[in-house]
């Protein structure tokens, strides 16, 4: 028998039990933010850099105090950036906030209107800041070629978009994914597009390690609620996967058997 206990994955040389990662953008403040996060068990969380306060604005409402990074794995993103050069620049700005921290979300974006990533830049930037010493979470299209060129530079985690960001249209593409995870040694997390929770347990049907979101929580009616159904979402498609689903027939199949009926 599988237990959940037995289920914890590796990011660089890091070891996490929940495979939901959230972020920290568009809730009304940070309360809010705080419970939708402690609701989801969530234990890595994604701040943008260029928009949140980590420090470098004394005075104002400050992430790190409702979001301690004792209790949580803070990963620094570079959301707004669409060049390698400011990509680059934010993450050593969020090095110097977190005192060295090393983990980032590296996101270039390359179009204003569907926030798909400029993969040109984002192999430029990856290069650059792996050299360095990060530890990169990158941001890509579904395209298993791309996916395997950042993995082969150095990058500790690939995370493929299923839908433009903030789109909650869900997967759009279930065959890319699946080659992408197929074909991976690092960790492969759904990024941007999901909607409701059973598009995050698509995600982890399809063999994802995981599935980071935000607008999906933070959007909805109720985002604390929403949060613990995407909690669920997770943890229900994970197992399916590890289960190992029934093939698909093109005929029925009685659950109850037919021979030996009593007559």
């Amino acid at each position: 028998m599988i237990e959940a206990s037995d289920d914890s994955w590796r990011l660089g040389e890091r070891t996490f039990r929940s495979r939901l990662l959230v972020g920290t953008g568009k809730y009304k403040d940070l309360a809010e933010t705080k419970r939708a996060v402690v609701a989801s068990g969530a234990e890595i969380v994604t701040v943008a850099v260029r928009r949140t306060n980590l420090g470098q604005n004394p005075g104002e409402p400050n992430l790190l105090d409702v979001l301690p990074p004792d209790r949580f794995t803070i990963l620094p993103n570079t959301a707004g950036c669409y060049t390698a050069e400011e990509a680059v620049r934010t993450c050593r700005l969020a090095r110097e906030l977190l005192d060295d921290h090393r983990l980032v979300k590296l996101e270039v974006i390359g179009d204003k209107a569907s926030l798909f990533p400029d993969m040109v830049e984002t192999i430029k930037a990856a290069e650059i800041l792996v050299a360095e010493g990060f530890e990169v979470m990158v941001y890509t299209t579904d395209d298993p070629v791309a996916a395997k060129r950042l993995e082969a530079l150095g990058c500790v985690a690939v995370m493929p978009l299923a839908a433009p960001i903030g789109s909650g249209l869900g997967i759009r593409n279930p065959f890319n994914i699946r080659l992408i995870v197929e074909n991976a040694r690092v960790p492969i997390l759904v990024d941007a597009g999901v909607g409701t929770a059973s598009d995050a347990a698509v995600a982890m049907e399809l063999g994802c390690d995981g599935v980071l979101m935000n607008t999906a929580i933070a959007a909805a009616r109720d985002p604390v609620l929403m949060a613990k159904a995407m909690r669920k979402g997770v943890e229900a498609g994970r197992e399916a996967y590890r289960a190992g689903r029934m093939p698909r027939r093109t005929a029925a199949d009685p659950s109850s058997p037919l021979a030996g009926l009593v007559t």
